[in-house]
Order: structure tokens, then sequence, then C-alpha cells
């Protein structure tokens, strides 16, 4: 009985816990779905009595959405391969290379996640106004490519990795790019969707930095999209909602096509130092 009770009680925190992150995400779908004059109801209305379809209609034809989400969609493609590409590389080489200081090196680099983005933007800027990268692609994909948290994860996914392998590969008088490509890339597929889903997660949802670095209205990308929405003195809040649950869409997508690999590659990336 006592056993029951104390299970009975940690079903019910954890339904309270899910409850508290569900609820935005419940309250978003409603209010995309409600007409502009029900949004504000007193008592809140979880399921209107009026299903809006339009508002996601509205939301194509008030702006050119396609074209901001299409930007989303390469610039965060190009950054998540080009952040798997560098951060492996450099994973492997501390996880496997001995050279001078690497140890030393690596730490050194780790330690850039302690610096806000704040502090390195303006000096970002003008680096990429000096090769005259202002409003292009280039600059809202290449800053985003070189990721220290990335190689922290998957240099501890390598460093799990048992070295027989490398070693009858060396025997057998293969390269180390070969082992990498060949034996280490496969091996690592969790800790790589990891690194994927997260690198999708933190390029799709970028807001500061295209705010600062885009001027041209066809550049935009999605989360500048949405801000549009907001006016100063009048929001229409059925179609930003309507218009962020369109853009949450493909956020989910990819959590749920790799969520068994993200969690096994969390599990495993932590194992080591």
């Amino acid at each position: 009985m006592t056993f029951n009770l104390k299970k009975i009680i940690k079903h019910l925190i954890l339904l309270i816990f899910l409850f508290i992150m569900l609820g935005p995400f419940l309250w978003l779908i409603s209010t995309s779905l409600k007409e502009f004059g029900d949004v504000f109801n007193y008592p809140p209305e979880i399921i209107p009595k009026t299903i809006s379809w339009q508002n996601f209609e509205r939301v194509f034809t008030s702006f050119s959405l396609v074209r901001y989400f299409l930007n989303s969609i390469f610039v965060t493609f190009v950054r998540t391969l080009g952040t798997l590409l560098t951060s492996s590389l450099a994973a492997y080489a501390f996880a496997r290379l001995k050279f001078p200081g690497r140890d030393k090196i690596f730490i050194l680099y780790l330690a850039t996640l302690m610096i806000p983005f704040q502090v390195v933007m303006i000096p970002l800027f003008i680096i990429m106004k000096y090769f005259g990268w202002v409003d292009s692609y280039q600059a809202l994909i290449l800053p985003g490519v070189f990721n220290a948290l990335g190689v922290f994860l998957l240099r501890q996914f390598f460093i799990s990795l048992p070295k027989s392998l490398e070693e009858s590969a060396f025997i057998d008088g293969a390269s180390y790019f070969v082992i990498f490509s060949r034996i280490i890339l496969p091996l690592a597929k969790p800790g790589l969707a990891t690194l994927s889903v997260l690198s999708f997660l933190w390029s799709w949802n970028d807001f500061l930095w295209p705010l600062i670095i885009i001027d041209s209205d066809t550049m935009n990308t999605i989360t500048l999209a949405i801000s549009k929405f907001q006016g100063y003195y009048f929001t229409e809040w059925n179609l930003l909602m309507a218009a962020t649950l369109i853009a949450l869409l493909p956020t989910i997508i990819v959590y749920i096509c790799a969520q068994n690999y993200f969690v096994e590659g969390i599990a495993a990336s932590g194992t080591k130092y």
C-alpha cells in the first residue's frame, strides 16, 4: 500500500510538470485557432467555440512566409552540415590525436562557451562588414558552423569508442582519415544525431544574429518574419500564434525522427573525460 501511494504521488508530480511544460504549447495551439475577438475572452477558453482555420491562410497571404521559411531551411541545413563537419574533425583530433598542448587547447576552446554572444556580436559584425558579407547567406551561415559545445559532445562520444578498432585498422595500413570516415563516424551516429538536433534548434530559433546582420526583406528568416506580426499599437495575436505554430513544426519533426539517437547520444557523451 505504501509503495502504491509513493507511486501515485510520483505520477501526480510528473503530471504536474507535464502540464507546466505542455500548458504554453496548448495555449499556443488554442490561440492560433481563435478569431481575434476571442483571444482575450474571460474566462479563457482552451477549446475555442469557433475554430478559425483561416488564420493559417492569412499568415501566408499577409507576408512572404514561404520565402522566409525557405531561407530558414537553407540556412539551418547548411549550418547543421557545417557544424557536423567542423565539430567531428576537431573532436576526433582532441580525442585521438596526440600533439603538444592538446588538453590545454581543448580547455581553452571549451572556455569560449562562457562568453555570451552579446560580447562578440559587434566584433563579428565588423568582420562580416570587412568581408562585404552583410545581408548575405555567408554571414548567416559561417559564424554558426564552429561550435565548442558540439566539439565537446562528439569528443566525449569518440573517447567512449574502443581504441582496439583503430589499432586493428592501423595494422591493416589505414590512415587517420580512413579510420575517421569509415570506422569512427559510422559508430558515432547517436552523437552525430544529437549534435544535428541541437544545431538545428540553435540555427532555426536564432533571432539576434539575423536581426543584426540582415537588412533586406528577402533575406529574412522565419524568426524575423514572426516578429513582423507584432506592431507598436496593435498585434493580431491569433495570426502571431499561427505563424509561431508553423515555425515550430520542423523542430518537432526533426526531434521525432532523431529522438532515439538523441537520447542515446546524450547518455553516451558524458561517460568519460
